[in-house]
């Protein structure tokens, strides 16, 4: 477990092209808004959370007018590990929101502490289960990334279009295939595809061939791999090994340079569902993210090199306008660093309207905290060795 407490200085370009640094003078500085973010920056989802952070180093120094400490800390891919770091940033730093964490089980496993705490979360995962339903624990926790639901609602209408009628699926086994696995198996019913095969594999397996072999013993018209990062590269490369000449479908959690560096040839041709960050410069020109999308893929770009804008980068610089847009009306009501600040950003989060973000529009309710529609999902294919958009 590492941490670093970082005030980060000057507003990026970017930020200002959404938009949000409109908002910056609004309010006189009253007291530091402190943000306590854990992020998986080592081990097998470092991919991922290393992508978020830098997004998140890119933050200006104050919103909505009030001065922002954020304070990082790493859980090592851990779900225990992240528990301790919320207990630690809500019981020691007395922070205002939590950012993060960036895998399922640990977004799961932090809601007792923030609901005890009566701390906002929003969280960076892909599964909806940690908003859905929005009762109990869940109604301190919100989340930036599109739905699993809505990512495979746009797959499989692809899948549909194109005559895929049988589909094999192996993906993580833990929250974040379980999610997956449901999700898909209801739209997949509901277009008539069957899904004829299902297998699990852990994302520190080392072969998974004993797995991809039952798959393509079923002899679906494609296969479905739900996972995220570099470890969902395996099951692909060992079904290109094998033999396997249908399309392969993968999830919106494989957008990272990584993910194509180590795949390589294998992973050419790869389908899958994305957020308009990854495909900014390929998408329509009247995609109502573009503008946004594009502003911040430039600027992250420039400063980390060409082609290392990820979904998980976009999602993480998305938490900034969402929290400009809560805090300007929260700090009307209460100081920040008390009791009742939290309470009113938790409750302002939910009054998002038609705000542009990167990875799409949001619009949150005191039934829905994710806030994102179709506008948020894409389909995307791995041509050349790039992310390109190639529907809506």
């Amino acid at each position: 477990m590492t941490s670093h407490k970082k005030k980060i200085n000057g507003l990026s370009t970017a930020f200002a092209a959404f938009g949000f640094g409109a908002l910056l003078l609004a309010t006189a500085a009253q007291a530091d808004i402190k943000v306590g973010i854990d992020l998986s920056s080592t081990g097998p989802a470092a991919v991922i959370g290393i992508t978020s952070k830098n997004a998140m180093l890119m933050w200006p120094a104050t919103i909505a007018g009030q001065k922002a400490d954020y304070i990082f800390l790493d859980d090592a891919s851990d779900p225990g590990n992240a528990v301790r770091n919320i207990r630690k940033l809500i019981n020691e730093d007395h922070v205002d929101v939590i950012v993060g964490p960036n895998i399922t089980p640990a977004a799961m496993a932090a809601l007792d502490p923030v609901a005890e705490s009566q701390t906002p979360m929003i969280t960076l995962i892909g599964s909806a289960s940690v908003v859905e339903p929005q009762e109990g624990k869940k109604v301190w926790a919100y989340k930036m990334a599109q739905t699993d639901s809505a990512m495979a609602d746009v797959m499989t209408r692809y899948m549909s279009n194109h005559n895929v009628k049988t589909v094999g699926f192996i993906g993580f086994a833990d929250g974040y295939g379980e999610s997956w696995l449901n999700e898909f198996s209801k739209f997949a019913a509901l277009r008539h595809i069957q899904l004829v095969a299902t297998e699990r594999y852990n994302r520190t397996d080392a072969s998974v061939t004993g797995q991809i072999l039952k798959l393509m013993a079923a002899k679906p018209d494609a296969i479905l791999i739900a996972g995220a990062g570099t470890p969902t590269v395996l099951p692909q490369r060992t079904l290109i090994e094998r033999g396997f000449k249908g399309p392969i479908y993968q999830t919106h959690g494989i957008a990272t340079p990584e993910f194509i560096k180590l795949g390589g040839k294998d992973v050419e041709g790869t389908l899958f569902p994305t957020q308009p960050v990854v495909v900014a410069r390929t998408l329509p020109a009247d995609h109502p993210a573009k503008k946004a999308a594009l502003a911040f893929t430039n600027e992250y770009e420039a400063k980390y090199g060409p082609g290392s804008v990820t979904q998980f980068a976009g999602d993480a610089a998305g938490v900034y306008p969402r929290l400009q847009d809560a805090v300007a009306r929260a700090v009307k009501t209460a100081q920040p660093g008390t009791p009742a600040f939290r309470v009113a950003l938790r409750d302002e989060l939910e009054h998002a309207h038609e705000l542009v973000v990167p990875n799409g529009v949001v619009n949150t309710s005191p039934k829905d905290h994710v806030g994102l529609d179709q506008r948020a999902s894409v389909m995307g294919i791995i041509r050349n060795g790039k992310f390109v958009y190639l529907s809506q």
